[in-house]
């Protein structure tokens, strides 16, 4: 889901893998790998995609917003 997630907003800004790629710091292969989800990025780079593209870590990796509200006990 996530790879799929970076490939449409990578071509919503019109932006070729190498040209994000040079964005984020990370070699063409590696974006690849992430799109094709061969390989998962980590924290660090999943706030650096989210910046990039304005957006948060959530709508990034297509989480949706849970309405439940929650009960913790301590």
């Amino acid at each position: 889901m996530i790879g799929n997630n970076i490939r449409k907003l990578r071509l919503k800004y019109e932006l070729t893998q190498e040209e994000l790629a040079a964005k984020l710091g990370v070699s063409r292969s590696a974006m690849g790998n992430y799109e094709r989800e061969t390989r998962q990025p980590d924290i660090d780079m999943l706030i650096k995609m989210a910046d990039t593209f304005n957006i948060t870590i959530d709508e990034l990796v297509g989480r949706k917003r849970n309405c439940k509200s929650y009960n913790h006990r301590v």
